[in-house]
């Protein structure tokens, strides 16, 4: 690769061990995917992991004296101190995220603790060079925002973070972001949870390559895009779509494709939607828990549970994930006060793929998350999938008919 002076300074380690091993790494994967030069990043998010491996990348780097010159947002672990006061946590699962806040604070990152910082405090403009991390963040900064950034690792983009700069390959060029695959949805999308049966569907039917959307309603909401571009990403690698009309780079179906043709076309029907439904989603029944979350929460989302159980009382436990400044605004707003009267929790800097759900291992829950669904096997939770409002229906029935 063709590297800066600066640039060859920091392999050189004339920034220190830390910055050195980021260079490292950056090269390497530069050289793998064939790019000629760096450029220069100014956004980042590191999906940390709260995991031993993520960990001692981190430690490494700070060992090393690495400071982040793009401090990155991050990915939550869980919260410490909402969970000590309502379960009980082990000792070694305390020690990791002590261990993991230290180290993030050490290296410069601004510790948000969110899986959606791209609806709150790391908001892109159009064409900005970034580097995130995160299956949800990916194809909302493509393709909502038009930014660009590859599907980084949490390695990867906290050496982006370090060092300022990614590799020049992918889905930076212009070349590399139009569409290959033409979806027809034929299928009605008339609400949120119809985006998460759609983008899991998507990858299952097309494959590989960057889905340009048809037929989708003309003014998504943003919970919708995120559902879409969460799913697309956890049933199949695309941390990028179109839809016509709609996200920036696709004006006109012509544009979407860059006046190429589509290498394939496909078309999803209700059927193709009940079908992926009836496939990853648990049958119907008693239920244990209701979790919410994977993205977080909006305040939108927020509203609607606490709309639907304002009055009542919860049969099963029910846990909504979510931001720290959408539980703030929750509290502020009046719904955190409803939910938790009604017997719920909202949860700060928590995800739902964590140690701190133990008490919920070899139970069964629902959800409206194929996403959750699918990252919490490993944990042998099992998951009803329903909308949000069934969902929570059946939180406050104990079942789901």
């Amino acid at each position: 690769m063709l590297l800066t002076r600066e640039e060859q300074d920091m392999l050189q380690g004339k920034y220190g061990e830390g910055t050195a091993t980021a260079m490292k790494v950056l090269v390497a994967i530069g050289e793998a995917f064939g790019a000629e030069r760096m450029v220069e990043i100014s956004r980042a998010h590191v999906a940390l992991s709260n995991q031993e491996a993520d960990l001692w990348f981190v430690e490494k780097l700070v060992a090393g004296g690495a400071k982040c010159r793009v401090s990155p947002t991050v990915n939550p672990g869980f919260n410490l101190d909402y969970f000590r006061r309502v379960s009980t946590v082990a000792p070694e699962d305390e020690a990791i995220i002590r261990r993991t806040e230290a180290a993030y604070k050490a290296i410069g990152a601004t510790l948000t603790y969110s899986c959606t910082p791209y609806l709150e405090k790391n908001i892109p403009r159009f064409g900005e060079i970034t580097a995130y991390s995160e299956s949800g963040a990916t194809p909302y900064i493509n393709s909502v925002y038009g930014a660009r950034t590859n599907r980084e690792a949490a390695q990867s983009a906290l050496c982006a973070a370090v060092t300022g700069r990614v590799p020049l390959y992918g889905f930076l060029l212009t070349e590399n972001r139009k569409g290959e695959v033409l979806v027809e949805v034929e299928a009605e999308i008339r609400d949120d949870f119809d985006y998460q049966l759609l983008g899991y569907c998507v990858p299952r039917k097309a494959g590989h390559g960057v889905p340009v959307f048809t037929g989708l309603p003309s003014n998504p909401t943003p919970e919708g895009l995120m559902n879409l571009g969460a799913q697309l990403n956890t049933a199949g690698a695309v941390p990028m779509y179109h839809i016509v009309g709609v996200t920036p780079e696709a004006p006109t179906l012509e544009a979407a494709f860059h006046g190429e043709q589509p290498k394939r076309i496909i078309k999803i029907t209700n059927d193709d939607l009940r079908e992926v439904h009836a496939a990853i989603s648990a049958g119907g029944g008693k239920i244990d828990f209701a979790l919410f979350g994977c993205p977080h929460f909006t305040i939108d989302q927020v509203r609607q549970i606490a709309q639907l159980v304002e009055g009542k009382k919860l049969a099963v436990e029910l846990w909504v994930c979510t931001s720290s400044l959408t539980r703030d605004l929750a509290e502020r707003m009046g719904f955190l006060e409803i939910i938790e009267r009604a017997g719920g929790h909202i949860v700060a800097d928590t995800c739902i793929d964590q140690p701190c759900w133990h008490h919920l291992y070899g139970r069964k829950g629902v959800t409206d998350s194929p996403k959750c669904a699918y990252y919490t096997k490993r944990r042998n939770m099992e998951f009803v999938i329903r909308s949000l409002a069934e969902s929570v229906r059946a939180a406050l029935e104990g079942e789901v008919k």
